[in-house]
């Protein structure tokens, strides 16, 4: 089937933006920390979180650190963390977003091209997403009618639950198998996988951390989750195009 329609993450696939909402939410991971699990010695800076909760919206982090840490977070807390997460990490991205080097000249050139509907699938709230892709310029591809969130969704939701791209699919009349998925995370990945979406890996960001994590995310991509290709700059996705087309 002819791929049709091309489906991107948003954060560190189209903009550099998790750097930002990590160093935004590092504080109140440890305040999370500091109330609930008072035994727990352990306090996170935001490129350790980034590090080992990559993909993950703050309502499945919260899950996460009760796992880890072997705590529980009373239900009706949970949206009020939530709230504060969000309005710290809009308000930086709002300031401080910039697009992944060489997504905008890529978007511009499909965009005028029009062989394919664009959309974004996101594990964060729609408010982020939307600053995010404001901040940037990249609304100029993507009405909010393409945009999708995992965050948003009722109920909630986050990656690797295939629910918000099985909606995406629905919402654009398409099905997943002519769509293409744009990840750069193994829950952002796994929901793909998990929605029968072809997937693109990207691995652009991990060379600011070094070619040790770029490889790892590589395998990651590929081995575990399945990416039939895994593009490394944007300047390379018309050849990953190709080879995913093929």
């Amino acid at each position: 089937m002819a791929i049709t329609t091309i489906l991107f993450d948003c954060d560190n696939t189209l903009v550099l933006s998790e750097p930002l909402a990590f160093a935004a939410c590092a504080d109140l991971s440890n305040a999370i920390l500091d109330k609930y699990a008072p035994a727990t010695t352990h306090r996170y800076a935001g490129p350790a979180l980034q590090r080992e909760f990559v993909g993950k919206n703050f309502r499945a982090l919260i899950a996460a650190l009760e796992e880890k840490h072997g705590f529980s977070m009373p239900p009706e807390d949970v949206g009020g963390w939530v709230d504060m997460e969000l309005g710290t990490t809009v308000a930086k991205i709002k300031a401080y977003a910039t697009p992944c080097e060489g997504s905008m000249e890529i978007l511009r050139e499909l965009k005028a091209e029009g062989k394919y509907q664009l959309a974004v699938v996101s594990s964060s709230a729609l408010p982020r997403v939307l600053a995010s892709i404001e901040k940037t310029g990249q609304d100029a591809f993507f009405p909010s009618s393409r945009v999708f969130s995992a965050a948003s969704m009722t109920p909630p939701t986050s990656k690797p639950d295939p629910a918000v791209y099985l909606q995406a699919c629905r919402q654009l009349g398409v099905l997943p198998s002519e769509c293409v998925a744009i990840e750069d995370s193994r829950s952002g990945a796994t929901a793909a996988k998990r929605a029968g979406i072809p997937l693109m890996g990207y691995v652009g960001p991990y060379y600011d951390e070094g070619q040790v994590e770029v490889d790892e995310a590589e395998k990651v991509l590929k081995e575990d989750c399945g990416a039939k290709v895994v593009m490394h700059h944007w300047k390379d996705f018309r050849e990953c195009m190709r080879r995913m087309e093929a």
